[in-house]
């Protein structure tokens, strides 16, 4: 799916230019834009997409479970089933113990993920603002929208992906203990006795040293694989919606074009939340996975 946004971005590339040289507009910047700064403090237009739709979120789960009643229905009963039906998928990976601890997390950043992907395509976002002018405006760049899709920012998903990895190693020094957690990273697995110990031990120290570059990388990873699909997305809606050549028929059919990506886009939005959510479960489940099946023999 990513490499199908990523080709169609660059195929229409070319149009997205010509038409903005006679629309006197560019393509969807790769940064957020600025629009209130507060000395070094500044709320870009991504920010503010993203307090929206967690107000939103929020209102939501506060309106759900105002009056809780023993037989849901309506919105209490909508968000008891999308709570419960991630609890038991992440409870199928990370195990009823781990789950409990973390899904708090794991819960929250997938509905966020999905919302703002949502919500970066409500009709206005990014087309809804000013128009700059002035001798020092760049005639390539004078418009500044209200709004912008949360992921289409990098500051947003590298946020993210940094306080999943601040409570990835705090998770993990808590369930394996600080020395548990090096033998887990470096330290041989499997019973080795004499002179074979020493080779295995340097096997396992460098491939321990791999793992480490690993996990060094594993927020940078998540950090540009969402990003790069929303960022991609919200291009392909965009240059859509600059396919007809004639401006006085743009504000009439200039949607029409891109209507079938829309749908492709709600669907990417709800993957790469999904994505996103499995990805660091499981990089924690390898970290916190014992291989121990005596807890289990025990509560029987």
């Amino acid at each position: 799916m990513r490499s199908f946004l990523s080709i169609l971005t660059f195929l229409f590339l070319g149009v997205m230019s010509a038409s903005a040289e006679s629309s006197g507009h560019d393509h969807l910047p790769l940064h957020a834009e600025e629009l209130i700064a507060f000395g070094p403090f500044v709320i870009t237009n991504s920010m503010v997409m993203v307090w929206i739709v967690a107000a939103v979120v929020i209102l939501v789960a506060q309106m759900a479970t105002r009056d809780m009643k023993l037989i849901p229905s309506g919105l209490q009963n909508t968000v008891e089933w999308l709570v419960e039906s991630l609890y038991t998928f992440l409870e199928g990976i990370l195990g009823a113990d781990l789950v409990k601890k973390t899904f708090w997390f794991f819960g929250t950043i997938f509905i966020l993920i999905l919302f703002v992907n949502w919500a970066g395509l409500v009709p206005g976002v990014g087309t809804v603002g000013l128009e700059l002018s002035g001798p020092g405006v760049d005639p390539h760049d004078k418009f500044r929208p209200f709004l912008r899709g949360g992921n289409a920012d990098l500051n947003m998903t590298v946020a993210m992906s940094v306080t999943f990895a601040v409570l990835w190693f705090y998770w993990a020094i808590r369930e394996n203990s600080l020395k548990g957690f090096f033998a887990h990273i470096f330290a041989p697995k499997g019973k080795f006795v004499g002179f074979i110990l020493v080779p295995m031990i340097l096997v396992f120290g460098f491939v321990g040293i791999l793992e480490v570059v690993s996990i060094l990388f594993r927020p940078v990873a998540l950090s540009f694989r969402l990003y790069g699909n929303v960022y991609a997305g919200e291009n392909i809606l965009e240059n859509m919606m600059l396919l007809l050549g004639n401006e006085s028929w743009r504000p009439w059919l200039g949607w029409l074009p891109s209507i079938p990506f829309y749908f492709l886009e709600l669907l990417v939005g709800l993957i790469q939340a999904l994505v996103f959510m499995l990805l660091t479960s499981v990089f924690l489940k390898l970290i916190c996975d014992h291989g121990d099946h005596g807890d289990e023999e025990h509560a029987h």
